[in-house]
């Protein structure tokens, strides 16, 4: 009988799902995105060679497994052939006959970028999202307005030459009367819209009925998020989230399967906790002195945007937050990630509560003014001074590390299945397989 298999970021994304979901698709049948745009990254190493993907499912780095792109996704095409599958097929990845396209995503166009740009140049810096200005935001906009052009109207080319005047005359005025700012060429966007339809033509499909039938006929999924559930747009640290709902349950709507054959939702977290952008982060600390356990978890953990390249803030393990997204997912089990970041720390925190205006509380409030205002209670436990980096067996982990995880385990009320002792593929400790129960 098949098994579906959701993973989903649980803090503010770049919790390390790429590798995951790359490692568990020799399982799959059919690995799906179904929400976000190119503002997401995954990054996959595999025998030393890295590949950072933004749209195309992690999964496409094994060999034939087909992927999918659902109508949950915002889809900049002119990205996606000329700096994601050009790269993969040049190193020898074939994607163009694996990779299936909802005719339903929303085509992120040249006036959506310009609208984000515009828009975060105009606020004052302490008052900017810290988008990527990739236009995400502006496409879902559209999409919500349903004023969106979306892939199928790429193969009417009248019609989608006649939305698109109509859609850029309303975004033009906004950049040139609002913001100042330059107007966008109906006739250059058109030219590279219709230019690009041909290219992916051979990739659309309808992908609810593809994945349908790969469950009929045994074949496992695998529901790929991007960023995190502290993003959301309905349930994060509003407004300091991205666009579109980045939790377990936006993979049925987000690429047409019923809720019912969703059956295992596997979130990935850090052994600290990260952010990139603006907004509240209780648990933060000092990235920039070194020697401090901040600086650490920046340095040896990379901690730097796949897509943007900008510095991550780094903070201690927050539980009041993982507790939030455990039950907005409903969460089967958890993922750690990056636990050899801490190696040789003498002692660690687990933010375990906060304090908010006199009271003690124990679950991330809604919202970004309270999120803000919380004060982070820590408790301490000791750290380890021996490597774990590459161990792939749960027993060969220190003792202290064995405890830290199953301090997380308790204090969270969710199972450890998967521990990341390392950004390779093999580095990998599992208790529970998601795909076997």
């Amino acid at each position: 009988m098949a098994r579906n298999v959701i993973v989903v970021g649980t803090q503010w994304g770049d919790e390390g799902k790429g590798k995951i979901v790359d490692w568990l698709t020799d399982h799959a049948g059919g690995v799906v995105r179904f929400q976000g745009g190119h503002n997401a990254g995954h990054t996959i190493i595999v025998d030393g060679k890295v590949y950072a993907l933004n749209l195309v499912p992690a999964g496409i780095v094994r060999e034939g497994v087909d992927c999918f792109i659902g109508n949950g996704v915002v889809l900049d095409i002119h990205h996606l052939l000329f700096k994601e599958i050009e790269p993969l097929e040049s190193g020898g990845i074939e994607v163009r006959s694996r990779l299936r396209i909802s005719p339903g995503c929303v085509l992120i166009l040249p006036y959506h970028g310009a609208i984000d740009r515009a828009r975060e140049a105009a606020k004052g810096a302490g008052a900017r999202i810290g988008t990527t200005g990739k236009g995400i935001g502006p496409a879902y906009e559209d999409k919500v307005a349903r004023r969106a052009l979306r892939v199928h109207d790429l193969f009417h080319p009248e019609r989608f030459a006649e939305k698109l005047r109509e859609t850029l005359d309303y975004h033009n005025f906004v950049l040139t009367r609002y913001f100042g700012a330059e107007a966008v060429d109906y006739a250059s966007v058109l030219a590279q819209a219709m230019a690009d339809a041909e290219r992916i033509e051979p990739m659309v499909a309808d992908v609810s009925a593809a994945l349908h039938a790969i469950n009929e006929a045994g074949g496992n999924l695998l529901f790929e998020g991007a960023q995190g559930t502290l993003l959301d747009i309905d349930h994060g640290t509003y407004p300091f989230v991205t666009s579109s709902n980045c939790v377990a349950g936006q993979a049925s709507a987000g690429s047409g399967i019923g809720a019912g054959m969703l059956h295992y939702v596997l979130g990935i977290t850090k052994a600290y906790c990260t952010r990139v952008g603006g907004g509240p982060f209780p648990s933060e600390l000092d990235i920039e002195t070194k020697g401090t356990p901040g600086h650490q978890m920046s340095s040896k953990g990379k901690e730097f945007g796949v897509v943007t390249g900008r510095k991550r803030r780094c903070g201690w393990f927050d539980v009041p937050a993982l507790r939030r997204s455990a039950r907005i997912n409903g969460l089967t089990a958890l993922c750690v990630t990056k636990l050899d970041v801490l190696d040789d720390l003498p002692e660690l925190k687990i933010c375990v509560g906060y304090r908010l205006r006199g009271e003690t509380i124990d679950l991330l409030p809604m919202g970004a003014d309270d999120v803000a205002a919380c004060e982070p209670i820590l408790e301490t436990m000791p750290g380890w001074a021996e490597s774990t980096k590459g161990l792939t067996s749960f027993g060969d982990l220190p003792e202290a590390a064995r405890a830290y995880l199953a301090r997380i385990e308790t204090l969270c009320g969710v199972p450890i299945d998967i521990v990341s002792t390392g950004p390779e593929r093999r580095e990998t400790i599992l208790r529970r397989h998601p795909f076997r129960g």
